[in-house]
């Protein structure tokens, strides 16, 4: 019994959220100086900076302060995003930047998307990692997993009786809205989380149009 309450309660690890983060400084930086607002460098030293008291806040059990920490985070990453998108539109008639090279930045701005709302909804669904970690039950979230669907008494059968969700799960979530513009195989609950599914989809749809109608008008 012991054994078992040792599994539920393992927490989950931090360092696949960190990654993403990480990864969206990086391919900022990657973005041509046209599509960034300010300097190329203030979205990823901000982010730098910020995983330091996150971390720390974490480890210290300041789960709150942690958790607003989150927010603001994805709260200016999200920003940034949106003023890239713009400057992405305004970029496309203006001929000034090489048609491969907008449609790289089109790709990254896209890939940023599916990042940014990963991250939202891993930090927002069910109050956040670590209420989850102390809620094995799963309830009051926002996404109902297929996971979620079976029965207790089958899920031992498709070894997922102490299962819940992690980033990944999330990850695939923003990755299949952005894909697909539409529900994913985790139906959405939460009035917060169908309007931020909605401007993902609208950021995503934007960059897609965007990219087909300069593919074609480089055909």
């Amino acid at each position: 019994m012991a054994g078992t309450h040792n599994h539920v309660d393992k927490p989950e690890p931090r360092w696949q959220a960190l990654l993403a983060l990480a990864a969206v400084g990086g391919i900022y930086m990657a973005l041509p100086k046209a599509l960034i607002l300010g300097p190329t460098w203030l979205l990823p030293a901000f982010i730098a900076v910020s995983l330091a008291p996150t971390i720390v806040a974490h480890r210290m059990g300041r789960h709150s302060f942690n958790h607003v920490l989150g927010i603001v985070n994805s709260s200016i990453i999200t920003l940034a995003l949106i003023g890239s998108v713009m400057l992405l539109v305004k970029a496309l008639p203006s001929h000034q930047e090489e048609p491969v090279r907008l449609l790289v930045s089109g790709a990254e701005l896209w890939l940023t998307n599916v990042l940014v709302f990963a991250l939202w909804y891993w930090r927002l669904d069910g109050g956040g990692p670590t209420v989850r970690e102390k809620n094995p039950e799963l309830v009051n979230t926002a996404f109902v997993f297929p996971q979620m669907q079976i029965e207790k008494i089958e899920r031992k059968r498709f070894s997922v009786e102490h299962w819940r969700p992690g980033f990944v799960d999330y990850l695939f979530i923003a990755f299949s809205q952005s894909s697909t513009f539409g529900p994913t195989d985790a139906p959405i609950l939460a009035h917060w989380a169908k309007l931020l599914a909605m401007v993902q989809v609208f950021i995503s749809l934007c960059i897609v149009i965007l990219l087909i109608s300069r593919a074609v008008g480089v055909l």
